[in-house]
């Protein structure tokens, strides 16, 4: 499940993208000024932020070089703004966003971006090597250990181990682990689940508590047992 903050003072595009991104499981926050916006960025987590340019007490321009520059946030940012000339785009890239689109935008090209921007953050911040309580993966050595016992897994359950402890605490969707698996070339339906039940064989049954969770109707996640 993706998580978007909206920092946007028009209600009418707020609530249209709250319509469209929250019946296909996204989790939304929004702000209708710079510092609320600000604020939310900073005490909380996020997969991608939209960002409008011309809000009320703090610009976007503004706030988004205060996220790079003092908050040292590297969340996803993409502007929306209803400038259009080549220096505006410019200064939006120049303070730190990451992509740009236009008012009025399609609800169906903002979820290609957004989706396009989160694949690109995770594949630029892919971790060689996780650690989750007793749970540790080293991608150069491809290796897995819990409790320092050898975990071995085949190739593919090994990158959707990967996959879930590089997102942990989030819960990742079906759809998205699939996608970042197997990219388009997704297997049959059943594929997923039993690499999953092979996974959970090594990494869960042979100790006193599981670490892979299956929340039902929304994906799988990785916890550490003991917290």
């Amino acid at each position: 499940m993706y998580k978007i903050l909206i920092i946007e003072d028009n209600p009418d595009i707020v609530a249209n993208i709250y319509a469209f991104f929250e019946q296909k499981g996204f989790e939304l926050d929004n702000a209708h000024n710079g510092y609320s916006g600000l604020a939310l960025a900073a005490n909380n987590r996020y997969d991608v932020i939209l960002l409008d340019v011309m809000l009320p007490g703090m610009d976007g321009i503004k706030l988004c070089k205060e996220l790079r520059e003092n908050l040292h946030d590297k969340t996803p940012v993409l502007m929306l703004t209803a400038r259009d000339t080549v220096l505006d785009k410019v200064a939006g890239f120049d303070s730190g966003a990451d992509d740009y689109v236009v008012k009025p935008f399609s609800l169906v090209e903002l979820e290609a971006r957004i989706k396009a921007l989160i694949r690109r953050y995770q594949d630029e911040h892919f971790q060689h090597s996780i650690e989750i309580g007793a749970l540790t993966l080293n991608a150069a050595e491809h290796s897995i250990k819990r409790e320092n016992t050898l975990v071995k897994l085949t190739p593919t359950g090994f990158k959707i181990l990967q996959t879930l402890m590089s997102a942990s605490p989030r819960v990742v969707s079906k759809t998205e682990l699939e996608e970042k698996v197997w990219g388009q070339d997704i297997p049959s339906s059943d594929a997923l689940r039993t690499h999953l039940h092979s996974i959970r064989a090594q990494v869960d049954k042979p100790f006193a508590k599981p670490m892979i969770m299956t929340i039902p109707g929304v994906g799988y996640q990785i916890i550490d047992p003991e917290h």
